[in-house]
């Protein structure tokens, strides 16, 4: 009978929440955000700026009015900029003046009104179109394709060593392919001393044939900008709550307010939901068990001067600076991005690997939609490109709604076409019944239901534990059964604790005050194993992925092998490709080593509160430049004429052979302190 009536309990509260979702509502409130601006005439609302400050006391508001409890504004350090406007004129030979806006990049550049200045075409930007030009001074203009070749930092800070007065950047493919005036803006992850701004493929290609430029010449242009960077500013994150009976318990829900350009998708939709569900919530009379927490969050896009990982500083601050005692308190972070539109036929929900089983569970017992004809699905783990990834690292386990299949990341994202003409009303109505479903959903456990199996599946499947000595692979796979039993045992008696907390839901006797207590203890004892497992086995490879510490130097081992049986065969095109593959030596084949170095530092010789999210989470940099540069300046290619090559790449083997046991004694110890976790969380 007990979980009969937790079954209609939840399901009488399911359906009041559904009937008080107003779509509508949100859609304004999406709107009512683009209000607020750095420059009036493409948007932007930057991190630091006054704009966001503005949104933030709105949003706060907002809570407020809603019925939010203990509204709050938390305030952090970072690094602001504010970017007013960037704007480059030319005439053609008819006298046709254009006036072209530019987009901005998070660096320091004002020219004080309006000067002339020659801009060079210099094709991709790499250190090799720079050879017999002198660019000292001027603008450089430079095609990028920044999802599949290199980021803007590598040719900005070329054009900055070369003397350039700033790089103009053109979308070559890649990203903002929707309509040929698309701009796009992205994280800068470089020096601010390196100016740079975007321009249309359409403007662009106006430009050149106007002046007449082809690649290595120039023309007469007029440019005024004015980007400031505020070093050591202050932004806030807004909190409000629906107190539920146990303070000590969260459920967090989380969206970030900053952006580029109008940001409808990225991430106004996103709040709005948010705080949409947090009203219908409280529209319904909802009496949650957990405090619902709702969490505008600054600064996702940027924050840190020359960092690598320079955005997601908001969520960052909020879990590590200001509310570093959420973890071990709060069970889940639902984080909301890109809502608005259908990236794919199927829904999917990226999760820590943790929650992969009860997030499968809940989907069965969700209604489908036709907005979505492939369902619905989990996929793990949790990526560094939105803000789940610093709540997972900082020790609460963190969820988000798949953004990155789809066309929209390609087409329409960090770009001043990411409006309401993407708003999918059936795709919004969706994530506002589902997210706010799956946060009751987390909000009626009494255990945190945390499963780490599927953890320990993916790990186990991803080591060859032929590259091992056969000693210490046998150490690895029996930890490795070890931390899976734990796990096993772990997850069962979380199903079977929750099993009874639900047969004495009322504590209204000893039996049921010791249920829950016992449930209290043990999702803090999860809690805590997980942020021992995020601890142990989150890294990062070189282009900010997350995986398992033992797959970078197997994925390098790969690599330097099948270069090693190249340069045996003569191959010398093959094996410079996959050289380019091992951490961050792709960027020594096209930048100079002043700026290859310069940025492989900033990643290994900086200060960890300035690397952030990604402290410790490089396991290692195997430097190939001498081995690459030499190849590429081979003349004699028969086989026999890389055996200097052959001889540095082995000893790149070895040091990776190394890298990969050392990790894989690491993460033997680990597993058996993960089981050990475990097993004490069981009782």
């Amino acid at each position: 009978m007990a979980k009969e009536w937790l079954r209609q309990t939840r399901q009488t509260a399911w359906e009041a929440y559904l009937k008080q979702i107003d779509v509508d509502g949100s859609y304004r409130l999406a709107r009512k955000m683009e209000h607020y601006r750095t420059n009036e005439v493409l948007g932007y609302r930057t991190a630091g700026s006054q704009a966001e400050r503005l949104t933030g006391e709105m949003l706060a508001r907002e809570m407020e009015e809603m019925g939010l409890s203990q509204v709050t504004r938390d305030p952090f350090t970072l690094d602001g900029w504010d970017f007013n406007h960037a704007r480059l004129s030319f005439v053609d030979r008819d006298g046709q003046k254009y006036v072209c806006q530019l987009g901005g990049y998070q660096t320091e550049f004002d020219t004080n009104g309006r000067h002339e200045y020659e801009i060079v075409y210099v094709g991709r930007g790499a250190a090799e179109d720079y050879q017999g030009l002198d660019v000292r001074g001027k603008l450089v203009l430079a095609e990028i394709n920044q999802r599949d070749e290199w980021w803007i930092n590598f040719p900005a800070y070329q054009a900055h060593l070369k003397g350039a007065a700033a790089l103009i950047a053109v979308q070559d493919s890649g990203y903002a392919q929707v309509d040929s005036a698309a701009l796009n803006t992205q994280d800068f992850c470089g020096p601010k001393e390196a100016p740079a701004f975007c321009m249309s493929r359409a403007d662009a290609n106006r430009m050149i044939r106007a002046l007449g430029i082809t690649k290595g010449t120039g023309g007469k242009v007029w440019f005024s900008a004015k980007s400031t960077i505020m070093p050591k500013t202050t932004s806030f994150n807004v909190t409000g709550c629906i107190p539920g009976e146990d303070p000590e318990q969260i459920v967090l829900m989380s969206a970030h307010y900053d952006s580029y350009f109008h940001g409808f998708q990225d991430d106004n939709a996103a709040v709005a939901l948010m705080l949409g569900i947090a009203r219908a919530l409280v529209k319904s009379g909802y009496k949650p068990r957990k405090t619902l927490m709702f969490c505008a969050l600054a600064a996702e896009e940027w924050g840190v001067i020359d960092s690598r990982y320079d955005w997601s500083t908001g969520a960052y601050n909020q879990i590590f600076r200001v509310h570093p005692e959420w973890a071990g308190k709060v069970v889940a972070d639902l984080n909301l991005e890109l809502p608005a539109f259908s990236h794919d036929t199927r829904h999917k929900v990226r999760s820590v690997y943790e929650y992969k089983t009860f997030l499968e569970e809940f989907i069965r017992n969700v209604p489908e939609r036709e907005c979505y004809p492939g369902g619905v699905g989990v996929i793990c783990p949790v990526q560094t490109w939105s803000d789940d990834f610093s709540f997972s690292i900082g020790g609460v386990p963190s969820m988000v709604n798949e953004f990155g299949d789809g066309s929209f990341m390609e087409t329409h994202y960090h770009s001043q076409f990411d409006t309401t003409d993407a708003y999918d009303e059936d795709v919004y109505r969706f994530h506002h019944e589902f997210y706010g479903l799956l946060m009751m959903a987390f909000d009626s456990t009494s255990v945190a239901p945390l499963d780490f199996f599927p953890l320990l599946s993916a790990l186990h499947s991803t080591i060859n534990m032929k590259r091992l000595p056969s000693e210490l692979a046998e150490k690895l796979q029996n930890a490795c059964e070890r931390a899976g039993q734990a796990a096993r045992l772990a997850a069962e008696e979380v199903w079977r604790l929750e099993s009874l907390c639900a047969r004495y839901p009322r504590r209204e006797d000893q039996r049921s005050r010791q249920l829950h207590d016992r449930a209290r203890e043990m999702t803090a004892a999860l809690l805590k194993a997980f942020r021992f497992a995020q601890d142990s086995f989150t890294r990062l490879t070189w282009h900010d992925s997350a995986c398992f510490p033992h797959q970078i130097p197997q994925y390098n081992l790969d690599r330097l092998e099948g270069a090693w049986e190249a340069l045996e065969k003569g191959w010398r095109t093959e094996a410079l490709s996959l050289l380019a593959e091992v951490d961050n030596n792709c960027y020594v084949l096209d930048f100079d080593q002043e700026v290859c170095r310069y940025f492989t530092d900033a990643v290994l010789r900086q200060p960890a509160d300035r690397l952030m999210w990604g402290a410790g989470r490089i396991v290692g940099w195997q430097d190939l430049s001498r081995v690459i540069r030499s190849l590429k300046d081979k003349k004699d290619r028969t086989p026999g004429a890389f055996a200097g090559e052959k001889k540095a790449l082995e000893q790149a083997r070895q040091d990776q052979q190394q890298l990969l046991e050392r990790l894989a004694e690491q993460e033997t110890q680990n597993l058996l302190k993960l089981a050990q976790m475990l097993d004490e969380a069981r009782g």
